[in-house]
Order: structure tokens, then C-alpha cells, then sequence
């Protein structure tokens, strides 16, 4: 059973969709193995968005999840990583087709309601940092 890592960004918290979007991903066949909500600080969002801190957009992102709670899932299944970017639709909002996440609920790219891993690799990285677990 492949394991991946999602989560729930301040947004989602914040318009109260939180209970949808888990209900998206338990009908998927899915299965969340782990959950906790955690308040991000920035040294833990800088070693999350390594790749970008140094775009110009790093700062509003920065606020958007230090703004709130996350919440933290490990969720598992039948090609989990796959089966959740077919769920969440593209990161950009103005790519994301109706009846997935992002296209129902996202209006911007800087306000995302949902991070999932992009890859195992990525995913197994980002379960040890949220969860201090393989």
C-alpha cells in the first residue's frame, strides 16, 4: 500500500471545507492513516518550499501558511501520490477542471486549500517532516 502526504492548507480551515475535501479523498478509496492539525512556523515552511524561498511570491506564500492551522494527513492506498494529484487538479488555479479540489474550491494560486506530494520520493520526505516518521 503506497503512502503519500497531504495537506490542508489555512484556507481550507478558514471556509470551514475541511470535512468535504476528507470525504473527496475516503471516496476515492483511500484511507487517511494519520492526521493532526499543527500551526507551521517559518522554519518549517522554508524547508517545506525550499525549491521556491527564493521567488518573488515566497513571501505571500509565506503569510497565507503562518496565517493558520494546517492540517497534516499520511494517506495510503492504491497509487496514493497518483490518485491524489487526479483528485487535487493542477496546482495553477486557472488550470483546475470542476469536480476536483482545486477547481471547486480555489480562486487563486497563492490561496491554495490543498498540498499533496508530487511524487514518493517527495512524498516519504514530507511524511518524515510533518510526522517525524518513514
Amino acid at each position: 500500500m503506497e503512502k503519500t502526504y497531504v495537506m490542508l492548507k489555512p484556507e481550507a480551515l478558514k471556509r470551514n471545507i475541511v470535512g468535504d475535501i476528507i470525504s473527496r479523498i475516503e471516496r476515492k478509496g483511500l484511507k487517511i492513516l494519520e492526521m493532526k492539525t499543527m500551526q507551521l512556523d517559518e522554519t518549517i515552511i522554508r524547508e517545506h518550499y525550499a525549491h521556491i524561498v527564493d521567488k518573488p511570491f515566497f513571501p505571500e506564500i509565506l503569510a497565507n501558511m503562518t496565517s493558520g492551522p494546517v492540517l497534516a494527513m499520511i494517506v495510503a492506498g492504491e497509487n496514493a501520490v497518483e490518485a491524489m494529484m487526479i483528485l487535487c487538479g493542477p496546482t495553477q488555479w486557472n488550470e483546475c477542471q470542476p469536480g476536483t479540489i482545486r477547481g471547486d474550491y480555489v480562486t487563486s494560486t497563492g490561496f491554495n486549500v490543498i498540498h499533496r506530494a508530487d511524487s514518493i520520493e517527495t512524498a516519504q520526505a514530507e511524511i518524515k517532516r510533518f510526522f517525524n516518521t518513514n
